[in-house]
């Protein structure tokens, strides 16, 4: 088959892992103040799910040195089927999610000749917060260096996430990988470790891996804030990051969110 014709197809049962979590745009009862039909599938789930094509096309090395880009155009909700396309092209996979008839996430995917690498010591470790405080102006101000809480998914808990994921590649229980699904989880920790923040909603992030984790691994990230600006009355944040597993880098990423949706502004 022409490779610029072959695609990969994965269909997923989507599950909202984050119903009862701080953050209330996964709740349904606030998610249709917002306008949408329920709440929102979290933003890194609907990428963890499109992570599927890419490992199942190239394996382990993905795992050690794939680029994936995901952005979400429209939501994904609980209960509902999402659709995966991968395309092959010359330089390797355009992925599209489609759910309920429409598009939802489109992505791209590669398997680069080797992992970039990146110094360490130029991204500068900090601690969370001590004590957060209602997001504000000064929460996440350019050039601003932020850090997380150290978190792990280990034994039952990295069982539970493949479980809830709907993640069916055998291949992180049999060679004890950390799904990289975790690692933008971790990015979006980056923003909740350091303000209390209202709804709010994950738009899109790059991330090149650099090594293939362990379950159980702990992580961390060391992320810079790359932009913060207001667009159609949003308030986005983008996050520029190494997530390290047990000090190592597991991944680059560029991460973007909006912090402050513009219904939650106006109010």
């Amino acid at each position: 088959m022409d490779s610029k014709t072959a695609s990969l197809t994965y269909c997923v049962s989507a599950y909202n892992t984050s119903k009862l979590s701080e953050n209330k745009i996964h709740d349904d009862t606030v998610a249709r103040k917002f306008g949408f039909s329920g709440g929102l599938v979290p933003g890194v789930d609907v990428m963890a799910y499109m992570m599927h094509l890419p490992v199942e096309k190239w394996g382990r090395d993905f795992l050690a040195r794939g680029l994936i880009e995901a952005r979400f155009v429209k939501p994904v909700y609980d209960g509902e089927i999402a659709e995966l396309t991968g395309q092959e092209t010359g330089n390797g996979l355009t992925i599209e999610l489609h759910s309920r008839g429409e598009l939802c996430a489109t992505g791209t995917a590669s398997l680069p000749a080797s992992a970039p690498k990146f110094v360490l010591d130029d991204y500068k470790q900090v601690a969370a917060v001590s004590e957060r405080k209602p997001v504000s102006a000064s929460s996440y101000e350019e050039g601003k260096w932020l850090g997380t809480i150290p978190r792990d998914w280990s034994g039952d808990a990295a069982k539970e996430y493949l479980a809830d994921i709907r993640e069916t590649d055998p291949i992180y229980l049999r060679e004890g990988l950390g799904h990289p699904g975790l690692l933008p989880r971790v990015m979006n920790k980056v923003l909740v470790d350091n303000a209390i923040l209202g709804p709010w909603i994950h738009v899109g992030t790059r991330m090149q891996l650099l090594s293939a984790g362990k379950i159980g691994d702990e992580l961390t990230a060391r992320a810079k804030v790359t932009g913060n600006y207001d667009k159609k009355g949003h308030r986005f944040v983008e996050l520029d990051a190494l997530v390290l597993g047990n000090g190592t880098p597991l991944a680059h990423c560029w991460h973007i969110a909006i912090t402050q949706p513009r219904e939650q502004a106006a109010a």
